[in-house]
């Protein structure tokens, strides 16, 4: 049985750590709540799983404990941050709080950020936005990242690009958080940490021979674009489409030399609707909400389950958890043991022992 934990006390660990490497309370606290959200809808591999190499880069001064992100440029409905390796989640979640000042008066507000350090998971930032009664589009890439190769090549060329949306609906919203690639990095590296193969064939090796070996991804081999070896024109499309609105309109990515050191940095792009803006919240709302019902009373394959719409179980998880406690995956606790051991944290108790 896997083991839970107190949703306040698994934020509380996180943050202190986060304010023993350095970075103020108020930081600390914006990094440990982002990746908390991720472990409550299920993201596993980018939530308190990303607070390890976090510390790292503060501890080695990759990520930027103190300031605050330059103004390229702001008209008002649409402006670009230069976050010159600033912690991810907190530089993203300072965007977002000023795309949601901004969205009364503008009604669409649009956001790039360049060298932001790694913002974990997307999903964790939809919540406060979608409760708000918005939409949300986030996307991101990695300059400095080629792991996935474009159809017919062998090459690894894009980043994962990973792609959120989250729209209101009924009892849940419509939300997803899926990447461009096949499967996500994380998941092959975990793969490759238990000794297992991936269920289907999502890599290539150095030699473009389809693979589901994580082996073949570490020994210079890629992961296939969405759409598989079949249809991966599809995902390297819109890998292509991510990377122009994150690096380009952000102004810095592949272009640059300087871009290939900067390790797991990303170009962010981010963009919130207020659907008022076009017309009744009564009317998006019928919208959304039959759209989801439709979907959801659909016939299965199987005939004997009911069809599942994206955001239905990371919601439905999110409420659980924050009851009953956050099922962490297995490895977690045990690598942050060390970091705790060094900053003089006592780890969290679990529920359930």
């Amino acid at each position: 049985m896997s083991k839970r934990y107190d949703a306040a006390q698994l934020k509380e660990f996180a943050s202190t750590l986060f304010q023993r490497a350095g970075l103020a309370a108020e930081r600390a606290d914006v990094l440990a709540g982002v990746f908390l959200q991720a472990d409550l809808m299920g993201f596993t591999t980018h939530g308190m799983n990303r607070v390890g190499s976090n510390l790292d880069w503060l501890a080695s001064g990759e990520s930027r404990r103190d300031g605050e992100p330059e103004v390229i440029a702001d008209r008002g409905n649409c402006f670009n941050w230069d976050a010159d390796f600033l912690p991810g989640p907190w530089v993203l979640t300072r965007a977002i709080d000023q795309a949601l000042e901004r969205l009364p008066e503008h009604g669409l507000v649009t956001a790039t950020i360049r060298r932001s350090q790694h913002i974990a998971c997307l999903a964790a930032y939809l919540p406060q936005i979608v409760e708000a009664g918005y939409v949300a589009i986030l996307t991101c890439s990695t300059p400095a990242e080629n792991t996935v190769s474009p159809q017919g090549g062998r090459d690894p060329l894009f980043s994962a690009n990973p792609l959120a949306f989250a729209a209101p609906a009924g009892d849940y919203p419509l939300l997803f958080d899926i990447s461009m690639s096949v499967t996500a990095g994380g998941y092959v590296s975990r793969a490759r940490r238990e000794g297992r193969k991936l269920p289907t064939q999502c890599l290539k090796d150095s030699d473009g021979n389809l693979s589901d070996d994580p082996a073949a991804f570490e020994e210079g081999g890629s992961i296939l674009p969405v759409g598989g070896a079949d249809h991966g024109y599809k995902g390297a499309a819109l890998s292509a489409m991510l990377e122009v609105l994150s690096m380009a309109l952000g102004g810095y990515g592949r272009g640059d030399k300087s871009a290939k050191d900067d390790d797991e940095a990303n170009s962010v792009f981010l963009q919130l609707i207020d659907p008022q803006a076009f017309g009744s919240r009564g009317d998006f709302l019928r919208q959304t909400v039959a759209l989801c019902d439709l979907w959801e009373s659909g016939r299965s394959d199987s005939g004997d389950s009911r069809l599942r719409v994206p955001g239905q179980r990371a919601w439905s998880a999110r409420q659980r958890q924050l009851r009953e406690g956050v099922e962490l995956y297995p490895t977690i606790m045990q690598d942050l043991q060390p970091w705790a051991d060094k900053l003089k944290v006592p780890m969290p108790e679990p529920l359930n022992p």
